[in-house]
């Protein structure tokens, strides 16, 4: 999006209610200005703190309930929020699941889970916003998220690297698909390292998955905002995957 796009910009940020990454991207965007919409699926009360957060610092903002799975709520949700702000630049979709389970206990169901959390989500809100931004003649911007370890995947998350694996094939062929109905849409992709550890994660697996990364530290979510914000200034970049892991996705660390 250039900066001298004429009127308010909004974007959606899926999985923003809770204060992870989405949050944090949320935040940023609302620093460059943005009207946002705060997606959650079951997080309501930690949305309505996330909106009052956003507020606070002089934009517009709506919190707003979808199961990302369900197409019907998918549409609803992207009718809403254009009715509610009267166009949408931007769509980050954050929305994920990540739970580890033991190749030998994995289910169907389990396999199913994830995919309707990690791809059929992303691909259902990138649909739905990138065919509605193809007629603005601004365009838009969709970032979606991979993961880095897609490259060299770790032991009990099968189910969800078979899914999020999906993500950079999405990405390229929304890119096309979207990029030849209006060259001003684009369509790229981040695969985050080591950012915000699970709550239950214990310390000496943070410890080492710290040392696995060449900068030798944790990333923050400031280095992911910022990425998604390049991807909105650079106008020339589409179809892309940009890893944001501290070169952990060419350094193995011995593991």
């Amino acid at each position: 999006m250039s900066s001298a796009t004429i009127g308010k910009r909004v974007a959606l940020v899926t999985g923003s209610g809770k204060k992870r990454i989405g949050w944090h991207i949320a935040d940023a965007l609302a620093g460059r200005g943005y009207d946002i919409a705060v997606h959650y699926r079951s997080s309501a009360a930690e949305a309505v703190q996330t909106v009052e957060h956003l507020r606070s610092r002089g934009v517009e903002a709506e919190a707003f309930q979808a199961d990302l799975a369900n197409e019907g709520e998918v549409q609803v949700l992207v009718r809403t929020v254009v009715e509610r702000f009267g166009r949408l630049d931007v769509l980050v979709n954050c929305a994920a699941i990540y739970h580890a389970k033991r190749l030998e206990e994995v289910t169907a169901a389990d396999l199913r889970d994830n995919f309707d959390a990690n791809l059929l989500g992303t691909f259902l809100c990138s649909q739905q916003v990138g065919l509605m931004m193809v007629q603005q003649p601004d365009g838009g911007c969709i970032v979606n998220f991979g993961d880095w370890a897609l490259a060299r995947p770790y032991r009990d998350y099968a189910a969800y690297f078979a899914t999020k694996g999906g993500i950079p094939a999405l990405t390229r062929c929304l890119a096309v698909e979207l990029g030849a109905r209006n060259p001003r849409v684009r369509v790229n992709c981040i695969h985050p390292g080591p950012i915000l550890f699970p709550p239950d994660m214990p310390i000496a697996e943070q410890e080492k998955a710290v040392r696995a990364t060449l900068v030798k530290r944790k990333g923050e979510p400031e280095n992911i905002a910022s990425t998604v914000l390049f991807f909105l200034d650079n106008e020339f970049v589409t179809g892309v995957c940009i890893p944001v892991d501290g070169g952990r996705t060419i350094y193995s660390a011995g593991d």
